[in-house]
């Protein structure tokens, strides 16, 4: 049986980075090669200037010219698919001066343009290699070295742990990416889902699509695909993240942008939320009463709304009178996110229920009508 859970809240912990990891093992691996100690921990200097201890979990010579360390991963008590992954560093010394990165196992390969690092690289991201160099300059000196490093980062398990994110989806094949801007992860900031979705958005851009559908989830995912048949490229896993996706838009302005998602989700975004997860937004039935009289809901009608169990057994009241509250939902949600992106962008909603239907709908064309009379 579990343990029982404290009744009295705890702050939550924060953990670390890919990218912070792997400076770590990269620097241990590095010292031993340049004659320095074999060490159960490595310090580093994170970019804001923190300095951390990292446990290591193996540090040895592979061989007199290759160095392996490695060290688990902890996310603190962030829902990281990596928490708990062993990443793990190979380093070789080189006469050619600088660092140069290669992906080891569990490590994936950029295979599209549109992504901060260069197709056909390693997929470690541009703070770690910056964090990883600037480490190994500073012990280059420390050791009188003037040659440079090969650096294989990998992390065990990683292309099974990949198939949970958005990385194939991106074209980085093979496994994980190499994350991180700070070194810490804050907990449940879910800061690499936004990373994703945004490098998800630049890879459709660059790649000239003209049409983009971001979805809650993969019902709504499938309700894309039946609507518009979109490549895979085009379709954005955005969760509960709407407000990363309009954000984001600004800087790769497509022609079309779809949102495609749950009916009660969408009642959150016509409110102005743009985080539609449960634990940073509510759904007022206040609120979706008020907005089904705009549908022409009787009084009665709303009273029963405000008396509801969930936005879908409202939604299910306002159909059984004929009253179209998902329309009135989706184009309030839609000029909420209007508002947020670039005019030449054209933006529409569709709202669905738990079984992928339609319930209602907002193109872009409902900016242009005129208002309702009253």
């Amino acid at each position: 049986m579990r343990e029982e859970s404290p009744e009295a809240k705890r702050p939550l912990r924060s953990g670390y980075t890919t990218g912070a990891c792997a400076t770590a093992t990269s620097l241990a691996a590095a010292r031993l090669l340049l004659g320095g100690p074999m060490t159960e921990t490595c310090t580093i200097t994170l970019p804001r200037g923190q300095h951390v201890e990292f446990s290591l979990t193996d540090c040895h010579l592979a061989s007199p010219q290759v160095a392996f360390a490695s060290t688990i991963k902890d996310a603190g008590d962030d829902p990281d698919v990596t928490h708990g992954a062993t990443v793990f560093a190979e380093v070789a010394l080189s006469d050619a001066i600088g660092v140069k990165f290669q992906a080891a196992p569990g490590v994936g390969i950029v295979t599209r343009e549109g992504l901060s690092i260069n197709k056909g690289e390693a997929a470690i991201n541009p703070v770690p290699r910056q964090m990883m160099q600037s480490h190994l300059e500073q012990l280059a000196n420390q050791y009188n070295y003037n040659g440079g490093f090969d650096v294989r980062i990998g992390i065990k398990n990683g292309e099974q742990i990949a198939t949970k994110t958005m990385n194939p989806r991106l074209g980085i094949v093979g496994g994980l990416s190499i994350l991180g801007t700070t070194g810490i992860v804050r907990p449940f900031s879910c800061s690499a889902y936004i990373a994703s979705i945004q490098q998800g958005i630049d890879v459709a851009y660059t790649n000239g699509l003209q049409h983009i559908a971001a979805c809650t989830g993969s019902t709504s995912e499938a309700r894309a695909q039946k609507e518009y048949q979109l490549p895979e490229m085009g379709l954005i896993e955005m969760g509960d993240f709407v407000g990363a996706v309009l954000k984001h838009i600004k800087h790769a302005p497509v022609a079309k942008l779809s949102l495609i998602g749950g009916f009660g989700k969408f009642s959150k975004l016509a409110n102005g939320h743009m985080d539609l997860h449960s634990r940073s937004s509510s759904i007022d039935l206040e609120e979706l009463a008020d907005k089904a009289t705009l549908a022409g809901a009787n009084k009665d009608l709303c009273e029963q709304i405000r008396a509801s169990n969930t936005s879908l057994q409202a939604l299910k009241l306002c159909q059984k009178h004929n009253v179209p509250l998902g329309n009135i939902i989706c184009e309030q949600a839609r000029s909420v996110a209007a508002a947020m992106i670039p005019n030449n962008v054209q933006i529409e909603v569709w709202a669905i229920d738990k079984q992928g239907d339609v319930v209602g709908h907002a193109d872009w064309r409902y900016g242009q009508r005129p208002s309702r009379q009253k």
